[in-house]
């Protein structure tokens, strides 16, 4: 037996990330336009990084709460008293190593061995993998796809549930598809979720990247204090802070020592000073996350505008997120396309095959970039489509 044969099935059997094996494949290229992956090209503004510094200067590197520091929580329950006039003590909050921690927090919490969680496809690739690492079947229910706009069937839904499903996993806006759940929609997948006893774990990260003004709607919008939902959430977007790897999970207190637990056994918690970076991002930060939201707004329609005039694309401007997703006619093959396109044309995009079901024929760009740099990728990629 090898050494690998010998390793458990369920880590053997994690997938590699599509998304990445293309990043690999042309990363450090001169003259490259990343617009693989899900981050801007803005560092960390100073306002944060002085704060985690200055944090870090004065000898705060001890182990810290499990939770988070008391004012990481209080500055989380400020933050939505403001973006979703919901007032949350900070025991609703508990602060995690990423966003994709606080995934795999609840999905410990939320699941055990052979339990199935119903979630959205196309979509972000781990959270079914975090699943199916944790012994949980993942179970995709694929959007619908017509004239480039997409939509959900509460009926498929209803369809995939069964006496093994403990809940459902529902991000909006969505990566890949920018899908953006109404207030009805949400309402809809609540009464859902309640008729079935099961919990929502609700991602609500791109929240404040909604182009109609102010925010998506949100499971804020619709729950009751008794409904059985977490929220997972992350510092990466918003703040760019991708690198920092901070994340935040909202949950009833009554889940607190359960998930205290959990990240002891993890992570211990996050480094204290860089808790004091997130402290910065949320009391000071506001102004930062309009600028980006508004960079992204007029990104998105510069590289959506130009694509759509090919007459060789099939896409609407997403109503919400950082991305594109977009169908080109003559791409059936979307992993190898974006290997010919980050070869042809020095611009780095997502194939669609990495995020499950339905995504196979497009291709994913994030627009969270200068104007300037999304005009020139634009540019290249019109030229690459209208010689296919």
């Amino acid at each position: 037996m090898s050494i690998v044969e010998s390793l458990s099935p369920r880590a053997i059997a994690a997938p590699e990330s599509g998304i990445v094996e293309v990043v690999n494949y042309a990363r450090g290229r001169q003259g490259l336009l990343p617009l693989w992956v899900g981050e801007g090209d803005l560092p960390t503004p100073d306002f944060i990084s002085r704060a985690a510094i200055d944090a870090l200067a004065s000898g705060e590197t001890f182990y810290t709460w499990q939770r988070g520091i008391p004012e990481l929580g209080r500055a989380l329950s400020d933050y939505y008293v403001r973006h979703f006039s919901v007032c949350l003590p900070a025991e609703h909050f508990y602060v995690t190593g990423s966003g994709m921690q606080a995934i795999q927090i609840c999905v410990q919490a939320l699941t055990s061995p052979g339990d199935e969680f119903v979630y959205l496809t196309p979509a972000w690739p781990n959270i079914a993998a975090a699943l199916e690492i944790a012994g949980a079947r993942s179970v995709g229910v694929t959007l619908q796809f017509e004239g480039g706009k997409w939509t959900v069937d509460l009926d498929r839904i209803e369809a995939a549930i069964t006496p093994k499903t403990r809940g459902i996993f529902i991000n909006t806006p969505s990566n890949p598809t920018g899908w953006t759940a109404t207030k009805k929609d949400l309402g809809d997948i609540l009464a859902l979720a309640r008729k079935h006893d099961l919990w929502i774990m609700a991602d609500e990260i791109y929240a404040c990247y909604y182009f109609a003004g102010g925010r998506a709607a949100s499971f804020l919008d619709v729950m009751e204090p008794d409904d059985k939902i977490v929220f997972v959430n992350s510092f990466s977007k918003n703040w760019s802070m991708t690198g920092w790897r901070v994340g935040w999970i909202v949950a009833p207190p009554e889940m607190g020592q359960v998930l205290e637990n959990l990240i002891q056994y993890s992570t211990s918690g996050v480094a204290q000073f860089m808790q004091k970076g997130a402290v910065a991002a949320l009391d000071q930060g506001d102004d930062f996350v309009r600028a980006n939201i508004a960079k992204a707004a007029r990104s998105r329609d510069i590289l959506c505008d130009a694509l759509i005039a090919t007459n060789r694309v099939e896409t609407l401007k997403p109503d919400g997120a950082l991305y594109a997703f977009l169908k080109i006619d003559g791409v059936t093959d979307s992993r190898r396309a974006a290997i010919d396109i980050v070869d042809k044309t020095g611009v780095g995009l997502a194939p669609g095959t990495a995020f499950g079901a339905g995504g196979e024929l497009f291709l994913r760009a994030c627009f969270l970039r200068d104007p300037g740099q999304i005009a020139v990728a634009a540019e290249r990629l019109c030229d690459y489509i209208v010689k296919l």
